[in-house]
């Protein structure tokens, strides 16, 4: 009998740990906050449980700018707790052919949302463990199937309220897919000869900085001192935009005001700025999967 209870109490908390959630879930779009489309993703959340802890990412993703959407995932959402819940809706194709998806990561988060490309960097950076489509029979807000154009709060919202409760598990959210989703091509860093190229990713959008996805640690195979020039070349597409030799240094205030400079980001990635300026709009450089970046020594 103490056998069977034991053996009982062991199977219970394994079921328990596999399926339990953090009950957090993070909202990302590309909305805005002037009316109350956010608000009501929130709300179908809540009427799914409110033991939930809601947390928004960003909502100013620019309109249908699904690059964007990839990036800020990416850069925020190894910070957050085992089996975070993810929900991002920047969704062009709404009501289109496009599969809606649960993308869960080796890194043990969910991420809920249309497979457009929203998901590439995730998938790079986190490792996919499974992805499973969204069976909308199922896993759809209650008399919404009128409604085409608001997946956000008729199925990811509620699919991703449900899995983050632990009303759902994965399996149940719906068939698994290949573990792998759409992914949008871009310059991956690498050396090249006496150069590294990259991409740009994103923007500072604050200060007017100009990120790169090139790392700290490609850049240690240079040996790099403070102070040493590097040749900075950009390019938009085919068309070359920028050049010019700018100092690698460690901190902005290392050059005068107004001057360029290069350094390490917050995320230890090779970065360009001017010292109480705007780079990215004094020379007008933008960001995205076709901005590429090349610096030699």
């Amino acid at each position: 009998m103490k056998t069977i209870i034991y053996t009982f109490g062991l199977f219970f908390l394994c079921s328990f740990s596999v399926f339990s959630q953090s009950k957090i879930v993070v909202f990302q779009t590309d909305f805005g906050l002037k009316d109350g489309a956010v608000a009501a993703m929130k709300g179908v959340s809540m009427s799914v449980s409110q033991d939930l802890k809601l947390f928004d990412l960003t909502h100013e993703i620019p309109a249908y700018n699904i690059w964007e959407a990839a990036y800020r995932l990416q850069q925020a959402a190894s910070y957050w707790p085992r089996a975070t819940v993810f929900v991002s809706v920047v969704d062009p194709g709404v009501g289109t052919e496009r599969k809606s998806v649960v993308v869960k990561t080796k890194s043990g988060h969910y991420f809920v949302g249309p497979d457009n490309g929203t998901f590439t960097l995730i998938a790079e950076s986190l490792g996919i463990e499974a992805v499973h489509e969204i069976d909308e029979a199922l896993n759809r807000r209650q008399n919404s199937q009128a409604s085409y154009t608001f997946h956000g709060r008729d199925v990811y919202a509620y699919t991703g309220a449900r899995l983050a409760a632990g009303v759902i598990t994965l399996a149940q959210v719906g068939k698994r897919l290949p573990d792998d989703v759409v992914r949008i091509p871009y310059q991956k860093a690498k050396l090249e000869a006496n150069s590294i190229v990259g991409n740009i990713p994103i923007l500072d959008v604050q200060y007017g900085n100009v990120w790169t996805n090139i790392s700290a640690d490609l850049l240690k195979k240079w040996d790099l001192k403070a102070g040493q020039k590097l040749k900075v070349t950009i390019w938009d597409g085919s068309k070359q935009v920028f050049e010019e030799n700018i100092p690698f240094v460690n901190t902005f205030g290392e050059v005068p005001e107004g001057q360029n400079l290069c350094y390490l980001n917050s995320l230890l990635q090779f970065s360009l700025a001017i010292n109480m300026g705007d780079f990215a709009g004094k020379y007008g450089i933008k960001s995205g999967s076709d901005w590429k970046i090349k610096i030699s020594k």
